[in-house]
């Protein structure tokens, strides 16, 4: 299994460069034939579906074209990392885009990172909880199937570890943990489709997809961190100021909608009603 989990972060490593390249491809050869704005955005799945709403209302508005690579935070990062290309960096959690600051792919004196929206852990589980889960102790059940992120490379797999370490429960479940997932859309997806029985991901997991799943909060006093989203301009960047205007465009009151339509928490008083215990990392 985690021969199979690395492959498939190699595969979708390997994917992002490819679409990396052929975008600048497409730019320099659009770029010689008429002169249109474009921007390269490297974001976490975990906000799918808003930057996918949220970039077509920003091609309509100002006439760019914003081409969005979706994937895990850390396959992300390695991407970036290698082809040093793209305008912007906006992983699932706070804690990769420290890590690309120290790497120098984003730079927080020159460009101050924006935090947008707010996350809290939750265990998802199938449409009418057929396993009725009540709490992180039933996921140790035998036999049930559980998935997370992979910790190594998905932010929400990374929380799903340091909660089930912090709790004492990692070695009881990990023997259900039969999915590692290359990215929080992959991870989701297991529930959606019935491979899976329960997964510890985020609470936007349900609000993707309320038909086909159910949320189960975990205890306040066992989430030790909430995660939030938080994106900044990379230090390679073609065009700096369109993209900051695009991260500005990410917390405006039009977007912040988009954010509270699927279920994301704009403010950290809000994601606390979950777990007002719970500490944030800190950028810069």
């Amino acid at each position: 299994m985690l021969i199979n989990n690395k492959l498939q972060a190699l595969i979708i490593i390997a994917g992002i460069l490819a679409l990396t390249l052929l975008l600048h491809h497409n730019v320099d050869e659009t770029s010689s034939q008429q002169e249109q704005e474009e921007l390269i955005v490297y974001a976490g799945a975990a906000a799918a579906p808003v930057y996918r709403e949220a970039a077509m209302l920003f091609e309509t508005k100002y006439k760019v074209k914003v081409n969005l690579i979706l994937g895990g935070s850390g396959s992300l990062l390695s991407s970036l990392e290698i082809t040093r290309q793209g305008d912007i960096y906006i992983p699932g959690s706070p804690e990769y885009l420290l890590k690309a600051n120290e790497k120098g792919i984003v730079n927080f004196t020159e460009s101050k990172p924006r935090i947008f929206a707010y996350l809290v852990p939750a265990i998802i589980v199938q449409k009418g909880n057929p396993h009725g889960i009540k709490e992180l102790e039933d996921l140790s059940r035998p036999g049930l199937r559980v998935g997370i992120g992979d910790p190594e490379t998905v932010c929400v797999g990374l929380y799903a570890v340091e909660i089930l370490n912090n709790t004492g429960l990692l070695e009881k479940i990990s023997t259900n943990i039969v999915t590692h997932a290359a990215s929080c859309e992959a991870l989701a997806n297991q529930i959606y489709i019935g491979a899976l029985d329960a997964i510890i991901g985020w609470h936007i997991f349900y609000y993707w997809s309320p038909d086909k799943s159910e949320i189960i909060w975990i205890n306040p006093e066992k989430i030790h961190k909430i995660g939030y989203i938080a994106g900044a301009v990379t230090s390679f960047t073609r065009n700096k100021e369109l993209a900051e205007k695009f991260l500005d465009f990410l917390s405006s009151p039009e977007v912040q909608e988009i954010w509270r339509k699927y279920g994301y928490y704009a403010t950290l008083d809000e994601a606390k009603a979950h777990a007002p215990n719970a500490v944030i990392e800190e950028l810069g």
